[in-house]
């Protein structure tokens, strides 16, 4: 299951808004504070729970440069996947969007998809709202 959030237009550089998303402790700004629970970070890695009491674990998982920073489920995920942010130089602001691929069976997919799509769209607008 592949899924796409809404493309952003952030008002920083490129280098900005990698430094900001490659330290993991700065994740919790982009989540619904409302929704999630029991955040833990280091610069590394987070993990945290959402409602539902999933835990989601985010790793960091090398970078292409500064333009793809990328993320990989962690350790008690209830499935693997693998989070790209994509972060395109345009002008003087970047415009950014996450990229999601997640191994889930047909059932799962029905029940994940809508919330995730969300999330990350929420996310996005978290992002151009931190750099404004």
């Amino acid at each position: 299951m592949n899924i796409d959030s809404t493309k952003v237009i952030v008002n920083a550089s490129q280098q900005d808004i990698f430094a900001f998303l490659t330290d993991s402790n700065n994740i919790k700004e982009l989540l619904p504070q409302d929704k999630i629970t029991d955040f833990q970070s280091d610069k590394e890695q987070c993990s945290f729970k959402v409602q539902g009491g999933v835990i989601i674990s985010l790793v960091q998982d090398g970078n292409d440069g500064f333009d793809v920073i990328k993320l990989k489920s962690g350790e008690g995920t209830p499935f693997p996947f693998k989070l790209f942010i994509n972060i395109t130089p345009q002008g003087e602001q970047c415009e950014g969007f996450i990229h999601f691929e997640g191994e889930v069976n047909m059932f799962l997919k029905m029940m994940v998809e809508k919330p995730l799509s969300n999330l990350f769209n929420y996310m996005s607008n978290k992002l151009q709202e931190r750099f404004r």
